[in-house]
């Protein structure tokens, strides 16, 4: 008991010395010893990495759970070291809705098969976005966590015990410095004087000793913020990866999804298309009889591609207008555009056009032309394309 209230004293003395040392260095009463400027690059650099880590972290977490009451849930989960509660994502609980809706509506109605075939997409998207997710977590968050809560806790700490030791060694060296000016003046009582110098000299040289060691500890330890910045660059290509895999899922299966719904999208809306049974293509609207009538009697004045060569129902059918030939067929004055081909489309006769996924064609449309169809030229040739099938990029 006597050991511990002398060492609690002698502790609360060397408390109290740091604290004159560290006010007095504020006030600009006492010297300091600086660090060399490598030191001071090393502390700057450790400082720089931590904060940036930091927000990095947290945008990063903001990005993969934007919802902040399921982060705080999150948080406390891993503070008491138990396991995360699985969480079902947006895209899949928009995915149960869409069924359930679709099973009441029905599932052989048109709306109710799209909202089946949408689901059953978003499903997917949920599933990609969930892989997604634990990869960045595992991958990249971790590492980045472990850094804050484990290195830089122990630079903290040598930092915190290098400042102290600078302290010891600034109030030794005040103390040599008050004992030498005080055995100048009273040089008749050299010999006490001498005595004092002679500890404070001791003093000194221990707490040199004992700062060139903290320091060296230290300065290995922040020159090893070099490895983790080595080891956070292959944490962040490992990030950049799992998102590239992630988007590229999800335009796969928003591509999958475009197919079905182009390729079904006669039945969805039987009063709006009329086309060739045997073509995949999305089939153009049909014209009016009013139009056609229209057009016969006044003559064209530019080509008009036809939807069906004969008017449904009107007694003594004949032709309305001629089918287009695609080498009669000039640019419009309104000019062109670039589009991009989505998938493969074989032409169904010799006035549309074959695409082949991924190929650049220039596409344009005419007056009175079906929207659902444009002229699309690849060189030489020329004939009408589905829009379904294209992306227009300008």
């Amino acid at each position: 008991m006597d050991f511990n209230m002398k060492k609690l004293a002698s502790d609360a003395g060397v408390f109290f010395t740091r604290a004159v040392q560290f006010t007095e260095e504020k006030f600009g009463q006492a010297e300091k010893t600086e660090l060399d400027a490598h030191f001071e690059n090393l502390l700057a650099r450790a400082d720089c990495t931590k904060n940036w880590t930091e927000k990095i972290l947290r945008q990063t977490e903001v990005l993969l759970q934007p919802n902040p009451s399921a982060r705080v849930e999150e948080f406390l989960y891993e503070k008491l070291d138990r396991k995360v509660p699985s969480r079902v994502t947006n895209g899949e609980l928009l995915a149960q809705y869409m069924i359930e809706a679709a099973n009441d509506f029905g599932p052989n109605s048109p709306y109710g098969k799209t909202l089946i075939k949408v689901g059953e997409t978003q499903r997917r998207l949920g599933g990609a976005e969930r892989d997604f997710i634990h990869s960045a977590s595992i991958n990249f968050l971790s590492p980045l966590r472990n850094f804050l809560e484990g290195d830089w806790r122990t630079i903290s700490k040598e930092r915190r015990i290098l400042q102290n030791r600078r302290l010891d060694l600034d109030a030794c060296k005040a103390r040599l410095k008050k004992a030498k000016a005080a055995e100048a003046k009273a040089a008749c009582e050299g010999d006490l004087w001498s005595d004092e110098v002679e500890k404070a000299e001791h003093e000194l040289r221990m707490a040199q000793t004992e700062f060139d060691r903290q320091a060296e500890v230290t300065r290995l330890l922040l020159e090893g913020i070099s490895s983790t910045h080595v080891n956070h660059l292959r944490c962040l290509h490992e990030f950049a990866e799992a998102q590239a895999t992630y988007y590229a899922q999800c335009y796969q299966y928003m591509l999958d999804l475009q197919k079905q719904l182009g390729s079904s999208r006669g039945e969805m809306l039987p009063g709006t298309f009329v086309g060739n049974a045997e073509s995949t293509s999305p089939p153009p609207v049909t014209a009016s009889p009013t139009t056609i009538a229209a057009g016969a009697a006044t003559g064209p004045a530019v080509p008009i591609i036809p939807v069906v060569p004969t008017v449904i129902g009107a007694p003594n059918s004949a032709p309305a207008v001629e089918a287009l030939n695609p080498s009669d067929v000039k640019p419009p004055a309104s000019g062109t555009r670039k589009a991009r081909v989505l998938y493969d489309y074989e032409a169904s006769d010799s006035t549309e056009l074959s695409l082949l996924s991924d190929e650049m064609i220039t596409v344009y449309s005419l007056p009175g032309m079906d929207p659902d169809w444009l002229i699309g030229e690849r060189g030489n040739q020329k004939g009408k394309v589905p829009v379904t099938y294209l992306e227009l990029l300008s």
